[in-house]
């Protein structure tokens, strides 16, 4: 029952929240839909920490969706040993590089205090989580090697059985602890995306190509 719950309700609970969620927030707070940048507040932490943070877990989530579109070819792909080991070590380079970006952003937001007097509870939470999944990513890939065959074996085929609405709870139930709680802590994250500065990345500025320009005036008083 628990794993009935954990890995064929959960994902769609998340889906569902997300996206009614996310509906519901533009059709109240439609200004909010972005990354709530602090980037005049402090700046230099931010390019190195969001550079790092970016290019790494980027990359790294083209890697999962990529073998989810395309099972058949990176079984393939990853059938040769020494292609297998470049995506190993280039897979663990990056997730470690998220994670030094990550870092950065939180020892920002907790030694900077103008930027720690504009964070919220949310984002406190969406760190935790993000650095928890890292963290987690970083473990498997160290604990649990050869994770770029044997993900497109069992993950795969249980999230496409989700995309199907007939969930096979079989492919990820005999999987380590650790690979079960990297795979339920990815759809909380999903829960929190349209509550937190998650929900910047559906944000497309198409607008800005047509509006009228925008004059930006600072208004400061004289100081005392």
């Amino acid at each position: 029952m628990l794993n009935t719950f954990l890995y064929a309700v959960i994902p769609y609970l998340a889906v569902a929240i997300a996206v009614i969620g996310g509906i519901a927030r533009y059709r109240i707070d439609r200004f909010s839909y972005s990354s709530q940048s602090s980037q005049f507040l402090e700046s230099r932490a931010l390019f190195w920490g969001s550079v790092a943070w970016h290019y790494g877990i980027l990359v790294v989530l083209a890697a999962h969706v990529l073998a989810l579109m395309f099972w058949d070819q990176w079984a393939v792909l990853v059938s040769e040993p020494d292609r297998l080991y470049a995506l190993e070590v280039a897979g663990l380079a990056l997730a470690l590089l998220a994670l030094v970006g990550l870092s950065v952003l939180v020892v920002r937001r907790l030694t900077v205090s103008r930027i720690r007097v504009v964070t919220t509870p949310m984002d406190w939470l969406l760190l935790a989580f993000l650095l928890a999944q890292v963290v987690l990513g970083i473990w498997i890939a160290l604990g649990y090697r050869w994770g770029s065959d044997w993900y497109v074996h069992t993950i795969v085929p249980w999230l496409i059985s989700l995309f199907k609405l007939s969930p096979k709870i079989e492919y990820v139930t005999v999987l380590p602890a650790v690979v079960k709680v990297h795979a339920v802590a990815g759809f909380f994250l999903v829960v929190l995306f349209p509550f937190t500065r998650l929900v910047h990345v559906v944000t497309v500025p198409i607008t800005y190509l047509w509006r009228s320009y925008q004059v930006v005036i600072w208004n400061r008083r004289p100081a005392r």
